[in-house]
């Protein structure tokens, strides 16, 4: 590997030994400058355009470790190839422990200067190795952070789409005479809402691949109970539901469920004039990673022959749902009013 261009900074208070290690690493093809002590070397490397550094242990005013000290504080310093005449282990283990890359113990018949070039030739690859590394993980970090910034735009137009669908469907119903037309067109524009209120949380949401349970279906319910009353049904909804991270395409399926399940609960559940409540909970299940999904009331429950009311869209449209969560709709029989429960694993 080619040394044109690197520049190497020998900090030692020996100008003999100094001379000898410019000599042998200029022989490498290094450009190398000399610092007599830490406190010339700190300044020399606060300038700028040293590449590695060969640092003695014994020096005054700054040793060779309190010099390691100041050097970490720098951004991004150069490496470091520590260079004691102790026999000590102790002062190589303290220098590699201080951010030293490698060290070498110097002799006095000079044969430590082979190593020394080896060493730092091994120290300036592995920084440039690492330099690498960072910039491709920054470059990653990057990436995926507008990938991200993209997908939130995304899902915040989506969900502007369909709240103007939704908003268009509800002008629709207005316009039409026809009571069973009203009724679809509104459980029509419900669903899409459903819809819509995942993308506005994937638009918020830290992690895109992932919706908070919690905050989500409580904003459903609320926009259902909402619009439930102002259609003269004054039915009450109580939520327990658990603050668990569910996956995107989880959430629509679930919030639809609800959805379908609320609306279906609000029409027929009770009789007519007569107010009740709805609950609507969700918590992990003792299996692993699974959730329990379950909407009940306390009405007059399922016909003997458990035919669904309607047009059965609903039903439909929840055993659908629940297939997208690999799940079914079971249907608790010992429950006085209407409880229903989809178990699914996340």
């Amino acid at each position: 590997m080619s040394h044109e261009g690197v520049r190497v900074l020998y900090v030692d208070d020996d100008p003999g030994i100094a001379r000898l290690v410019q000599k042998a690493l200029e022989r490498r093809g290094y450009t190398v400058e000399h610092s007599p002590d830490g406190i010339d070397a700190l300044r020399r490397v606060r300038a700028g355009g040293i590449d590695a550094i060969g640092l003695d242990h014994h020096m005054p005013r700054l040793s060779g470790l309190d010099f390691l000290g100041e050097l970490g504080r720098l951004e991004d310093p150069p490496p470091v190839v520590y260079v004691t005449g102790s026999g000590d282990t102790r002062v190589a283990v303290a220098a590699l422990k201080a951010g030293a890359a490698d060290y070498v113990v110097k002799d006095v018949a000079g044969d430590f200067l082979e190593l020394l070039g080896a060493a730092i030739d091994g120290a300036i690859d592995q920084a440039r190795l690492k330099r690498e590394r960072d910039a491709a993980e920054r470059a990653v970090r990057e990436a995926r952070d507008h990938a991200e910034m993209l997908l939130r735009e995304v899902n915040h137009r989506v969900g502007n789409s369909l709240a103007l669908v939704a908003a268009l469907v509800r002008m629709q119903a207005a316009a039409v005479q026809d009571p069973g037309a009203v009724e679809a067109l509104k459980e029509t524009q419900a669903r899409i809402s459903a819809i819509a209120g995942i993308h506005r949380r994937l638009y918020t949401s830290d992690d895109v691949r992932y919706v908070d349970a919690d905050a989500y279906l409580r904003n459903l319910v609320g926009e259902l109970e909402a619009a439930m009353r102002d259609s003269g049904r004054p039915h009450a909804i109580r939520t327990e539901i658990e603050k668990v991270p569910v996956p995107t395409d989880k959430a629509v399926s679930m919030g639809v469920v609800v959805t379908e399940l609320v609306t279906n609960a609000y029409k027929y559940a009770y009789p007519e004039g007569n107010a009740g409540e709805i609950r609507v909970s969700l918590r992990r299940t003792g299996e692993g990673d699974g959730l329990c999904l379950v909407v009940e009331d306390d009405g007059i429950g399922l016909d003997a022959a458990g035919a669904p009311k309607g047009t059965g869209l609903g039903s439909r449209i929840v055993d659908a749902m629940a297939a997208n969560l690999r799940s079914e709709v079971v249907f608790d029989a010992g429950h006085p009013g209407t409880r229903v429960m989809i178990s699914f694993p996340v």
